[in-house]
């Protein structure tokens, strides 16, 4: 049997490599290589497909979030309201314009921010929340604009994990000011290196973040802000733009292996993931709940089926957030740290492999 793994890019490439290889040699033909006709075609069509007027490439998803505070004036004395379980960048972006991360805890069962804790949270300094579509399952993300709206602050949804996931049939990404998401090679949809898109309905931010992107200027020698190199290079785009025509069927491809293990799993002491009913989840990772962490890991290790842990250590926690002094005590984010660990999901997800599996986890005692 063929070696399981966590994830299998080369798979994905195979079956769409013709017109990649065309594409790319078009591109290194031309001399074009930043911000040409791939990356407006890209822009154009992301935008359509998830139902917003504007969409801005730039060079990471953490460069999205980064880009975004800045497009809002949050700086040095400012608050924004976040998630501690998530991946560093969602807070770090908070703390590299100068402003502080204030944390919630989550819902336990769908692992995203819970909406119910935000309100207490906020004060004169609190200008943004950013929550997170975390694992590919959109938080509840119409209360928590409700909220912000109510309080007259900004909204940013962080959609590295969600290109595709919907709530109450709306994609997630274009309920806040901005939406923002990350093209990182094993994303639902992945470039070949780094990239990442905002989108918005606001002509004028989108202006902005366009010269934010551009060491904050679109004319040669002219800088209207200090702002960054965060361009979205040719080839990507044209992957992306490839990748983009597929990208339902992709993910309809993950939703189906999701089912089937939610079907065929069966074991008391591992909890599959929960789907809310309003929900759209498009499983960036499918992550399980098991007590005995290390010990599941041991038996999986032993049976040679690989796995994730996203995220061990809550941000609130970790050392380069030292300065801050964080007092919270979170409760949900703390057991789930320390219980949850991602199986393989992905759409060349083979028969064989998936049976191995499944009996693996069965077998676990």
């Amino acid at each position: 049997m063929t070696k399981i793994k966590i994830f299998d890019l080369k798979e994905q490439y195979k079956t769409i490599a013709k017109e990649i290889n065309k594409n790319v040699t078009n591109i290194l033909s031309s001399g074009q290589y930043i911000l040409g006709n791939n990356v407006k075609l890209l822009e154009e069509n992301f935008a359509k497909h998830v139902g917003a007027k504007y969409a801005i490439s730039c060079n990471s998803g953490t460069d999205a979030l980064l880009l975004s505070l800045r497009a809002l004036g949050i700086k040095k004395g400012d608050e924004v309201i976040t998630t501690p379980f998530t991946y560093f960048a969602t807070a770090e972006v908070i703390a590299l314009v100068g402003a502080k991360p204030i944390f919630a805890d989550i819902n336990p069962h769908t692992f995203n921010i819970n909406y119910k804790l935000i309100e207490r949270l906020i004060s004169k300094k609190t200008k943004a929340i950013m929550p997170v579509h975390l694992y590919g399952q959109s938080c509840e993300i119409t209360k928590i604009r409700n909220i912000c709206k109510k309080n007259k602050i900004a909204l940013i949804e962080d959609c590295a994990q969600s290109f595709g996931a919907k709530y109450n049939g709306k994609y997630t990404g274009t309920f806040g000011d901005f939406g923002c998401y990350s093209f990182f090679p094993t994303k639902n949809l992945g470039c070949a290196g780094d990239g990442g898109m905002i989108v918005t309905n606001n002509l004028g931010k989108s202006k902005m973040l366009k010269k934010l992107r551009n060491h904050g200027g679109l004319i040669r020698n002219i800088h209207e802000y200090v702002g960054y190199n965060s361009r979205l290079d040719e080839i990507q785009a044209s992957i992306l733009v490839t990748k983009l025509k597929i990208i339902d069927k992709l993910n309809d491809s993950r939703i189906k292996i999701a089912e089937n293990y939610k079907k065929l799993i069966n074991n008391k002491n591992v909890k599959v993931p929960y789907q809310a009913e309003n929900s759209y989840h498009v499983y960036n990772q499918f992550t399980l709940r098991v007590k005995k962490r290390t010990r599941f890991i041991a038996h999986l290790e032993k049976h040679s089926v690989p796995y994730g842990i996203y995220y061990p250590i809550p941000i609130y926690k970790q050392k380069a957030f030292k300065d801050f002094n964080y007092k919270c005590n979170l409760s949900n984010v703390n057991k789930i740290t320390k219980e949850c660990i991602s199986i393989p999901i992905y759409p060349e997800l083979d028969k064989n492999s998936f049976n191995k599996i499944v009996e693996v986890i069965n077998k676990y005692k």
